[in-house]
């Protein structure tokens, strides 16, 4: 068989079941062709990963099969044809049996409870919104639903039975996840899709559902059935380019890259073919990284030389060595307490690594930074020698900053029809989409960011016609675009593919060495923890002090 077959044939490896096989088709969305002449089948006993790079044309084979895109009919040529063992239509096997679980779908999620958020009518203004026991009881119901023991069982797994009293707008981003992956195992669907699985999960929280993932793997190669309901096992796809950390009984690799096939076969094989190719870039990137370096050393003097013309004076450095300062801060909801007695100082020039469990307080700690939680104004909180609560206004503390968050992420997508250019222009005026007129020198300084990352040409595409790891890159040039005295970075790299992580730690990197940006960076991954980062913030929930402060 050639493994690099372009996608012109099937990959075939059982003469057992076949479950599902794409002959030869044409995977089209919104009159764009995605995936043509694609053929690929999945058989009993194999275990698939599907992987790419973001913008290779793998989410056009994940959102046909969630049924996110359009009818079957405007998906397949008729001179092409699908076949789905047994004999019937793809939507008649799965219909709406299909589960993703992403952060596309948690945005969803949020993005729904917000809508729904009756805070401005409700005693006390607070809304808790759908707890995570409503949430999980109410998509549970029909014939598939799970009997009391097996609810249980599968909350246990999941690592939830904390959180079924708390709102879902009140879980982290992990917690989320791991609420999403228990809907999922209760839903009785035929089909789980999974991408990015692993991504923002805390090492318990990741150890949890690599566990999950080889159990569903293991029942849906073996053809187990549920005890409890005698029904087959769902069939368990994974969508992720980090298989270092994916359970070894997914046993195969399917590689979408230049919207075609360019790898399919065993894993073992591909990552020996990947270790190659790996290995043959880094040599390739050296070269790449001083361009890069040389490149943004141009682009700091001119976004320097345009903001001390007058113009613009965000990001001007304040004369405050000391740009946060949080005595006895605490934070909490009810009887909760989120935040407990923080003391923590952040001087210019230090690169600071937050940590801490999925659901500690890391991203409260952050938005009281960014003005975005309102119990900041209860604590003694001073941001770039000013203390919160004397007069100052938002606008002038979040002219000296740059932010990339899951909160920021949420506003943009519920914007809509905003290009690329035009986000990474509001980033000069601090708002959430682009509300005045922009000079000549932003444009020029905008088109230069987008060419160096690699959207060069692409500066009027939609951002919401991205997929979420392109839209998260979008947002940390964004971010990044002035040069801000404070860059503050709640886990940037979610939803990017390995080339698009590598190059954006790097343009961060050569950053921070600039001298004249100091970082916040919030990570569980060790892999996206910075050199520069040699202070460390890291929250402790449940013990006394809730934290520590080190230097590694």
């Amino acid at each position: 068989m050639d493994k690099h077959n372009g996608g012109n044939s099937p990959a075939h490896f059982s003469d057992g079941k076949t479950f599902l096989k794409f002959t030869g088709c044409t995977i089209t969305e919104d009159s764009h062709i995605g995936l043509p002449s694609f053929s690929w089948e999945m058989n009993e006993g194999e275990a698939w990963i599907i992987t790419g790079p973001g913008n290779g044309g793998s989410h056009y084979l994940a959102h046909f099969l969630s049924g996110q895109g359009a009818p079957p009919g405007n998906h397949f040529a008729s001179s092409h044809r699908m076949d789905i063992f047994p004999q019937e239509g793809y939507f008649s096997i799965f219909g709406t049996s299909v589960e993703m679980i992403s952060f596309e779908a948690a945005a969803r999620l949020i993005e729904e409870e917000r809508k729904n958020d009756d805070s401005d009518y409700v005693d006390g203004g607070i809304d808790p919104g759908r707890s995570v026991k409503v949430f999980l009881d109410g998509s549970t119901g029909g014939k598939n639903k799970p009997d009391k023991q097996e609810y249980e069982s599968i909350i246990r797994l999941c690592g939830i039975e904390h959180l079924l009293d708390r709102g879902l707008k009140y879980l982290s981003t992990g917690e989320i996840r791991r609420t999403l992956l228990c809907r999922a195992l209760m839903s009785g669907k035929k089909l789980l899709l999974f991408s990015s699985p692993l991504e923002g999960l805390d090492t318990k929280s990741r150890e949890i559902t690599q566990a999950v993932l080889q159990k569903m793997a293991e029942e849906s190669v073996a053809g187990k059935k549920s005890a409890s309901r005698e029904k087959e096992k769902p069939y368990v796809l994974l969508f992720s380019d980090r298989l270092e950390y994916i359970p070894p009984v997914f046993n195969r690799v399917l590689e979408i890259s230049s919207n075609t096939v360019s790898f399919c076969g065993e894993r073992r094989e591909y990552e020996t073919w990947l270790a190659a190719r790996t290995a043959k870039e880094k040599t390739d990137k050296r070269e790449e990284k001083k361009m890069l370096a040389d490149e943004l050393s141009e682009m700091k003097r001119e976004t320097f030389d345009f903001k001390q013309s007058g113009t613009d004076n965000a990001g001007i450095p304040s004369s405050s060595d000391i740009l946060v300062d949080m005595k006895n801060v605490t934070v909490g909801w009810g009887e909760t307490r989120v935040l407990d007695n923080i003391n923590w100082t952040v001087r210019r020039g230090e690169h600071w690594h937050i940590r801490g469990p999925n659901g500690s307080g890391k991203t409260t700690l952050m938005e009281l930074i960014t003005g975005d939680n309102p119990q900041v104004f209860r604590n003694e909180v001073s941001i770039f020698g000013k203390r919160r609560g004397t007069g100052e206004t938002i606008w002038e503390l979040k002219e000296k900053m740059g932010i990339v968050s899951y909160r920021l992420h949420l506003e943009y997508r519920m914007i809509g029809g905003m290009s690329i250019k035009h986000v990474l222009l509001s980033g000069f005026h601090d708002s959430i989409g682009l509300y005045r007129e922009w000079s000549a020198s932003e444009e020029k300084i905008v088109l230069k960011w987008l060419r160096i990352s690699g959207f060069e040409n692409r500066e009027n595409d939609f951002f919401s016609a991205l997929s979420y790891g392109e839209q998260r890159a979008v947002l940390i040039l964004r971010a990044v675009v002035k040069y801000p005295d404070l860059l503050i970075l709640d886990e940037p790299c979610h939803e990017l593919d390995r080339s698009g992580r590598a190059r954006i730690l790097d343009l961060i990197r050569i950053i921070a060495e600039s001298n004249t940006v100091t970082i916040l960076h919030i990570t569980h991954d060790p892999e996206e923890v910075l050199e520069c980062e040699k202070n460390v913030l890291e929250l402790r929930p449940g013990e006394i002090p809730m934290y520590r402060v080190y230097t590694r």
